[in-house]
């Protein structure tokens, strides 16, 4: 009778084995079989603006750097920082004892040239002693204009003093300049352009400025200068791009991004969410649905627009993408589409 017993329950533990083998092999072949779920959208081809930004730092027009030719003491400085000067105002005043004595030297000049050139007139000296003399009341005045000029400086422009590096009695050594002045109306911009559009950056082009200081504020600019010549090395170009700065809010020194336009192509735009990158490269694709399945295809990427991208390559018109869903995607596998 007990073995009887033994057998019975060897053979209900038999029967719960291969009942629950057969169970776990239903849900096995259920879990490989079930499609995965995915989101898609319509993706269409529209005119993009074919744009390039460029980082740039704002530069001054003309930078003046206002001093005397040689080691003088400064008598006065009438400008500071920050002011405003007209171009021939007058900016510093040096010592003038050296423009005094020149001064002299000159009237002595011209009163011995005007004593020559009378007796030169009725024959009392020759023709080479009146040049002689001549020529020594021009290297005189030469002299005193050049020393005018290094006692009194003027701004050779309208603009702005940036630099003070003296002060009133200060000798001046020649290292530095007494006054910076730059002009900022209009400013420029150099940047770098890629070989690849030599050929459409033309001077006069409108060219579209954000300056990091005033935020999303855009400023308008004009292409000045196209320099002639590619740099091998970055395969660049320079091109100066100057901004009018009629209210001066744009000063040197200040952050820039520069955004050139090309016109526009028609190209695929895509949701961001269809945008996958591979581990490990800088590779980008996405996932494409036809009939039932997705196909992986490699994208080349173009402008961010909010939340899309233009497709240069790899997407045609017309196609719809895998939205949502992807970690389980492979190349070629069937889907369920989610409504």
């Amino acid at each position: 009778m007990k073995r009887k017993l033994q057998i019975a329950a060897l053979m209900a533990i038999s029967l719960l084995s291969a009942c629950s083998g057969d169970r776990k092999d239903t849900e096995t072949a259920t879990t490989v079989n079930e499609k995965p779920r995915v989101k898609i959208a319509l993706v269409t081809d529209r005119p993009v603006d074919q744009t390039q930004e460029y980082t740039a730092t704002v530069e001054a027009e003309v930078t003046n750097n206002i001093a005397p030719s040689s080691p003088v003491r400064i008598e006065n400085i009438y400008v500071e920082v920050g002011d405003r000067v007209a171009k021939g105002q007058k900016l510093v005043q040096m010592d003038a004892a050296n423009l005094k004595q020149l001064k002299l030297q000159l009237d002595n000049q011209r009163a011995e040239f005007n004593r020559v050139d009378e007796l030169y007139k009725v024959g009392g000296v020759s023709k080479s002693e009146w040049e002689a003399s001549k020529m020594a009341m021009d290297v005189r005045e030469t002299s005193y204009k050049n020393m005018l000029e290094n006692t009194a400086l003027l701004s050779p422009v309208q603009g702005i003093v940036t630099a003070r590096n003296y002060d009133n009695g200060d000798m001046y050594s020649g290292a530095m300049p007494v006054l910076t002045v730059q002009q900022i109306i209009p400013v420029k911009l150099m940047i770098n352009v890629s070989e690849i559009y030599f050929t459409q950056v033309k001077k006069g082009q409108p060219v579209k400025i954000k300056v990091d200081v005033y935020g999303d504020e855009e400023f308008e600019g004009t292409v000045n200068l196209v320099y002639p010549t590619i740099n091998p090395a970055t395969r660049t170009f320079p091109v100066e791009v100057r901004v009018a700065n009629r209210d001066m809010k744009i000063r040197p020194g200040m952050f820039a991004r520069v955004t050139l336009n090309f016109g526009t192509l028609r190209h695929v735009v895509a949701p961001d969410l269809a945008i996958e990158k591979q581990s490990g490269s800088g590779e980008r694709y996405v996932f494409v649905y036809t009939e039932g399945r997705v196909y992986r295809r490699v994208v080349e990427l173009g402008r961010r627009m909010g939340d899309e991208y233009e497709l240069i390559s790899g997407v045609e018109n017309n196609s719809r993408v895998v939205i949502a869903g992807q970690s389980r995607l492979l190349d070629g596998i069937e889907v369920e589409v989610e409504q």
